[in-house]
């Protein structure tokens, strides 16, 4: 790699010839995105097979770890926890309503024997126990993949909501009429495919981010490296990840190089070698690729109307997203 002295007037200029470099680099080094529908519609006929036999064990897992801290109170419940788990991750697989859900349960396998409404199934994306072991679920399935030390891409994304929410931050035009959107952020494994961070936000990406990164940070994984889009070069993204962590970001038209020497860094090695750097950040591409898959397998809306509600419905996409891939290798 060259090596740079990186001042302010030579990193502007950079900065001012970054458009016509991208071009380059696109031109003579990017893959064609065109995909071969007949290998990946087979290939997730293959993941939906093993994330079917892998469900349940998964749940069951998910459950016994809290079940010492679930109080049963009063007489035990027509449909058990399980049965409740499983009937929400089925309907977020085949995106369906609450009452055709409902209508379908004696259609699902081991769940002939239940009988309930639409509004039950509606609660159940507020039943706390529940949500923990949606929760637990996506922790699970990153341990047994023994997932540690990770270089990561991060993006985020929103599902449209149908129904009137009024907050400032989150309303968007669109063909002249107000479209809402629930925001999720995820980081994703590139080396698994996998989510290793994932979170909701109601009133901006920035919350889905900093909750996805929560969880990463929870779960103990080491960050080597991580690819992120524009929105986030700003210079107090270096504090948010270990002092070790590779950056892969893009300058915005106003960056300048003033900032501790991990920021200098940044930059100098983007200019000591742009092509390496860029090869590097459009791995970020997989991230932009997981959430085209999740909108495609489970739908691109949520239904819900509570904050705590649609926040479940949104972490069951991220559980989704794991449970297809656990066959991987």
């Amino acid at each position: 790699m060259k090596s740079y002295r990186l001042t302010n007037r030579n990193f502007s200029r950079f900065n001012l010839n970054l458009g016509n470099l991208i071009e380059y680099y696109k031109e003579k080094y990017s893959m064609s995105n065109e995909r071969d529908w007949k290998l990946y519609e087979k290939e997730y006929r293959n993941r939906l097979e093993t994330a079917a036999r892998e469900i349940r064990p998964i749940i069951k897992e998910a459950i016994s770890v809290m079940s010492n801290n679930i109080k049963q109170i009063g007489s035990p419940p027509k449909i058990s926890l399980k049965d409740k788990v499983m009937m929400l991750l089925l309907k977020d697989i085949f995106d369906t309503s609450n009452r055709k859900t409902a209508r379908l349960l004696p259609l699902f396998g081991e769940m002939p024997r239940i009988s309930t409404s639409y509004k039950t199934v509606e609660r159940l994306y507020s039943d706390p126990p529940i949500s923990m072991a949606v929760h637990n679920m996506f922790v699970i399935m990153i341990r047994r993949k023994n997932i540690t030390n990770v270089d990561i891409s991060g993006d985020g994304t929103g599902y449209g909501l149908t129904v009137t929410k009024h907050y400032s931050t989150n309303v968007r035009k669109e063909n002249g009429r107000a479209k809402i959107f629930a925001y999720a952020f995820a980081f994703l494994d590139l080396n698994t495919g996998m989510y290793v961070g994932y979170g909701t936000g109601m009133r901006s990406e920035m919350g889905a981010f900093n909750s996805a990164r929560e969880m990463m940070a929870s779960l103990g994984i080491k960050v080597d490296s991580v690819r992120l889009d524009r929105y986030y070069t700003f210079k107090s993204i270096i504090g948010r990840f270990d002092n070790n962590t590779r950056f892969y970001i893009l300058p915005k038209k106003d960056t300048t190089i003033r900032g501790k020497k991990k920021w200098h860094d940044i930059w100098r090695s983007f200019m000591g070698d742009s092509m390496a750097f860029l090869k590097e950040y459009y791995r970020r591409e997989s991230s932009e690729s997981g959430f085209a898959s999740d909108k495609k397998s489970n739908g691109w809306q949520v239904w819900q109307r509570r904050d705590d509600r649609i926040a479940t419905a949104v972490m069951c996409k991220g559980v989704w997203h794991n449970l297809l891939l656990l066959g991987r290798s």
